[in-house]
């Protein structure tokens, strides 16, 4: 009796864990701790929008990134071509494909840019979705009501904004860089 419960409570602690999929801590500061190593001497809320790109090189620059990339499967912590998690699908595609350095965690992504309202959205903005009490995931706009991302089921993958449960879990947009047309 004794070892069934233990089995069930590491059997929910597991689940719980894969649920959680690509999850960040909140900031309870405000202020990114000191000890992020992916964003050195840098305070993310500070950044301003200077960086602009013509639209059609930015989605060809997008378009490029999916197709290398589409398909390697979902790893929490992962940034490789073996596995990779949202965040760093995020960060490795602004630098592969952008020359721009995003900080690595979506706790961090989601203070860099400028926060804007889905009646402004624009490819090539970072959308950021609620997907547990105190976990996030993060996509790049592509244009159309799609977004290009790292789903712990597909692994890299573009789905539609209004699939209910993307649509149910939205939390908010940045934008980190600006096209032109």
């Amino acid at each position: 009796m004794k070892n069934n419960k233990l089995i069930y409570l590491a059997l929910f602690l597991i689940i719980t864990i894969f649920i959680q999929g690509c999850s960040s801590k909140k900031i309870i500061s405000g202020a990114p701790a000191s000890n992020d190593k992916s964003f050195p001497n840098k305070y993310p809320y500070n950044y301003e929008i200077t960086q602009s790109i013509d639209y059609n090189k930015l989605y060809n620059n997008l378009l490029s990134q999916y197709k290398e990339w589409k398909g390697v499967k979902y790893k929490y912590g992962g940034n490789s071509k073996s596995g990779i998690d949202c965040s760093a699908f995020i960060q490795k595609t602004f630098k592969d494909k952008l020359n721009i350095i995003l900080p690595r965690t979506t706790t961090y992504q989601a203070t860099y840019g400028k926060e804007i309202h889905m009646e402004n959205l624009e490819m090539g903005d970072l959308i950021f979705f609620k997907t547990g009490y105190d976990s996030r995931h993060v996509g790049i706009y592509l244009g159309e009501g799609k977004f290009m991302h790292a789903s712990t089921k597909r692994g890299v993958t573009i789905s539609r904004l209004d699939n209910p449960y993307y649509s149910s879990h939205f939390w908010k947009i940045q934008r980190v860089i600006q096209t032109k047309n």
